[in-house]
C-alpha cells in the first residue's frame, strides 16, 4: 500500500463525527469497557427494572387488577419502557452480562439501603435521598445552554386531537425552545398534564399566550 492514500484512524473518526453531527446527533468516544458499564446503568438495568415492576403489579388476582386501574403518572412513567419489544433484550443482556450484573448488584444494594431507611422510619435520611435524586434528575442534559435558566411549566390539557400541537405551535411562534416535554396522564385517562421545560427568556409571553387559549399554567423555576 502507498502511504498517504488511505485515511488515518483520526481522519476517519473526524469524518464520522462530522457525518453524525449532520444528522443532529452527538458523538461521544469512550473505551468499549466503559461504554458497556455506562449503558448497563442508563439503558439495560432500567429496562429490567421497569419490566420487573410491571410484572409485580400485574399478578393475576383481583387486588392487582384494581392496582393497575389506580396506576397514576408515576407508575406509568416508571414502567413505560416495559412496553418495548421483548425480542431484542435477551441478546443484549447476554452480550453485556457482566456489566449488567454489576449494575444490578449496585442497584440492589441501594434498594436495600432505601428499605432500611423506610423500615427505620428515618425521615431525614429519606428526605435527603429524595432531594439528591431530584437534583440529579434535573441535571440530566436538555437542549438548553448550561448557563441558561430553566423553568418548568405544568399545563393541564384535555384528551383531544391537536392539543400538543397547539401548545408547541404557540411556543414556536414565540421563539420558545422546549428543552423537554412529558405527558402525565390522569387516572381516568381523559385528560393529562403537559410538563414542559423551557428557557426562562420569553416565558412571560408564552405563559400569557397559553392563558389566552384557555390553559391554566403552573410555573416552577428549576435550579
Amino acid at each position: 500500500m502507498i502511504d498517504g492514500l488511505l485515511p488515518t484512524v483520526p481522519e476517519v473518526f473526524a469524518a464520522l463525527r462530522t457525518w453524525v453531527a449532520g444528522l443532529g446527533a452527538e458523538t461521544i468516544a469512550v473505551a468499549p469497557e466503559l461504554h458497556d458499564a455506562l449503558v448497563a446503568v442508563v439503558s439495560h438495568v432500567p429496562q429490567l427494572a421497569a419490566s420487573t415492576l410491571m410484572n409485580v403489579a400485574s399478578r393475576g388476582d383481583d387486588e392487582h387488577a384494581v392496582m393497575l386501574r389506580l396506576a397514576a403518572g408515576g407508575f406509568r412513567d416508571m414502567t413505560r419502557i416495559a412496553s418495548s419489544h421483548p425480542a431484542i433484550w435477551p441478546d443484549i443482556c447476554l452480550a453485556n452480562r457482566d456489566a449488567i450484573v454489576e449494575a444490578l448488584d449496585a442497584y440492589l444494594a441501594e434498594l436495600g439501603r432505601v428499605r432500611s431507611i423506610v423500615a427505620d422510619g428515618d425521615r431525614d435520611a429519606l428526605l435527603t435521598l429524595l432531594a439528591d435524586a431530584r437534583a440529579a434528575r434535573r441535571n440530566l442534559p436538555v437542549g438548553v445552554p448550561a448557563d441558561g435558566t430553566l423553568v418548568e411549566l405544568r399545563v393541564p390539557v384535555p384528551d383531544r386531537e391537536g392539543v400538543i400541537a397547539e401548545v408547541t405551535t404557540l411556543a414556536a411562534r414565540l421563539g420558545i425552545n422546549i428543552a423537554d416535554l412529558e405527558i402525565a396522564h390522569s387516572l381516568e385517562g381523559r385528560a393529562g398534564v403537559l410538563v414542559l421545560v423551557v428557557a426562562e427568556r420569553g416565558i412571560d409571553a408564552f405563559e400569557s399566550a397559553l392563558v389566552e387559549h384557555g390553559y391554566h399554567v403552573a410555573r416552577t423555576p428549576l435550579p
